[in-house]
C-alpha cells in the first residue's frame, strides 16, 4: 500500500540526476571515441568531414586533446580547414600565469599549437570559412581581452604617477599573448581572410574592448596593439570615425580628469598617420580636435613620455593648413609651464619647430605675446631655460628673416 502511494509523487530528483549521468556517459563515450579516432603513436589519423568543434568542457584531460591531435602541415588540404578550427577550440582556453608551476605541459602545449596557427595563418591555404574565421576571433578574444589588476597609484592622485619613475608590471601571461598578438597580426592582413566576412565579427564592440587595452603597463603589448589598430583602421573605412572618437574620449578623460594612460604615445603615433591621410580642405571636425585635443594634451605633468608624438602631429596639422600655426602658437603659450623647466625646454623645441614652417603673415599675429615668453624665458632664474635661449639665439635669427622682427624679439627679451 504504501509503495502504490509513494509511486504516484514525482521523481524529479532522480530524474536529473540520471539526465546527469547520462551527460556524464555520453561525455566519457566521445572523449573515448575521440581518443580512438586519434591515437597518440603518430599514426595517421583520419579526420571527419564534419564542422562541428571541439568541446573541452574542462582542463582536465587538455594535454590528451592536443597530444592526439596531429599536426596541419601533415594532413590533406581538405582536413586542414576543421583541424584548424579544432586547435583554435582548444587555445580559446586560458590558464592562470600568476602561478608559473600550474599546468606547466599544457600550457607549453598551447604556445606550441599557437605557433603552428601563425605558421599556419603565415602561407596561403586557400579562403577559410566564416566559422573558421569566427572562432579565429574568439581565441583571440579570450586570450587578450581582459581586465587588468588594480594599480598601485589608483587612490594615490595624479601627483603620485610619475611613468617615467614607476616600474611598471610586466603581463605575467605574455609568452603565450605574443604569439596570439603575432596570430591577430597576421590574421588581419592574410589574403585568406574575407575581408566582408570579417568586418561581421570586428565590429565596434570589438574595437572599443581593443581600444581599452592600450592602458597596458606592458609596452610589448601596446608595440602590437598599435600595428593591429593601424591595421584595422586602414581596412575597414566604416570603422574610422568611430575609431577616432573613442580615441579623442580617451585623450579627453587623460587631459581633464585622470592624467594617467600608459598608451598616450602608442594613440599618438596611430593618429599622426591619420592626420596624414586627412584630406584638404580640412574639416572643421578636424580642427575641433586639434584645439580642444591634441593642443591641451601639453597640460598633463607627463608631458615628456609622449611629447615626440604629439609634435608629430601637431606639425602635421599646421603643414597641412599653415593658417592653424597662430592657433598653435596661441595655445602653447595658453599651457606654458611656469614651475616646470623641463617642460619649457620641450616648449620651446616644438615652438622652434613650428616657426620654421610658420609664414610671416600668420608669426605677425602672435609675434607679441610670442616674444614676450622668449624674453621671459631669455631671463629666466632656471639655467636650463636661460641656456637653451641663449643657444638658439642665431638659428632664431635665421627663423625671422626681417631685421625688424628680430630687433623686436631683442627688445621685448630686453624688456623683460
Amino acid at each position: 500500500m504504501i509503495k502504490q502511494i509513494l509511486s504516484r509523487f514525482p521523481r524529479s530528483k532522480s530524474t536529473k540526476s540520471d539526465a546527469n549521468n547520462t551527460d556524464y556517459a555520453e561525455s566519457a563515450n566521445n572523449l573515448n571515441s575521440f581518443r580512438g579516432m586519434h591515437p597518440t603513436n603518430g599514426s595517421e589519423m583520419s579526420i571527419s568531414g564534419s564542422e562541428d568543434i571541439l568541446k573541452v568542457p574542462s582542463h582536465e584531460g587538455y594535454g590528451v586533446f592536443y597530444e592526439s591531435l596531429p599536426v596541419l602541415r601533415d594532413v590533406t588540404a581538405s582536413e586542414k580547414q576543421n583541424l584548424f578550427i579544432q586547435k583554435l577550440s582548444l587555445c580559446s582556453i586560458t590558464f592562470d600565469f600568476t602561478d608559473q608551476a600550474m599546468n606547466l605541459k599544457e600550457k607549453d602545449m598551447k604556445r606550441q599549437t599557437l605557433l603552428e596557427l601563425v605558421d599556419f595563418i603565415g602561407y596561403p591555404n586557400g579562403k577559410l570559412s566564416e566559422r573558421a574565421i569566427e572562432e579565429a576571433i574568439k581565441m583571440i578574444s579570450s586570450n587578450v581581452f581582459r581586465s587588468f589588476p588594480p594599480s598601485i597609484y589608483e587612490n594615490m592622485g595624479i601627483e603620485a604617477f610619475e611613468p617615467e619613475e614607476d616600474e611598471l608590471s610586466m603581463e605575467p601571461a605574455w609568452p603565450h599573448m605574443q604569439v596570439v598578438y603575432e596570430f591577430f597580426l597576421c590574421f588581419i592582413v592574410s589574403a585568406d581572410v574575407d575581408a566582408n566576412v570579417l568586418k561581421r565579427y570586428i565590429d565596434q564592440t570589438f574595437v572599443l574592448r581593443l581600444l581599452d587595452l592600450f592602458d597596458s603597463e606592458d609596452f610589448r603589448e601596446r608595440a602590437y596593439l598599435k600595428s593591429i589598430l593601424h591595421r584595422i583602421y586602414g581596412k575597414f573605412m566604416v570603422h574610422r570615425p568611430f575609431i577616432r572618437k573613442v580615441i579623442n574620449n580617451i585623450l579627453y578623460r587623460f587631459i581633464f580628469e585622470t592624467e594617467r594612460h600608459n598608451g598616450i604615445g602608442e594613440l599618438l603615433e596611430i593618429l599622426g598617420s591619420v592626420i596624414n591621410g586627412f584630406a584638404l580642405p580640412l574639416k572643421e571636425e578636424h580642427k575641433h580636435f586639434l584645439a580642444h585635443a591634441l593642443i591641451p594634451l601639453h597640460k598633463p605633468k607627463c608631458l615628456a613620455i609622449y611629447h615626440r608624438q604629439l609634435s608629430h602631429c601637431i606639425l602635421q596639422f599646421i603643414e597641412k593648413d599653415l593658417k592653424l600655426a597662430d592657433n598653435v602658437i596661441r595655445g602653447l603659450l595658453k599651457y606654458w609651464p611656469i614651475t616646470n623647466s623641463q617642460k619649457e625646454v620641450l616648449f620651446l623645441a616644438e615652438i622652434e619647430e613650428i616657426l620654421e614652417i610658420t609664414q610671416p603673415l600668420e608669426l605677425q599675429q602672435c609675434m607679441v605675446p610670442l616674444f614676450r615668453q622668449f624674453g621671459q624665458c631669455l631671463n629666466s632664474p632656471h639655467f636650463q631655460v636661460s641656456s637653451y635661449m641663449l643657444g638658439k639665439h642665431v638659428s632664431f635669427f635665421f627663423i625671422f628673416p626681417s631685421y625688424e622682427i628680430y630687433f623686436c624679439f631683442i627688445f621685448w627679451a630686453a624688456e623683460v
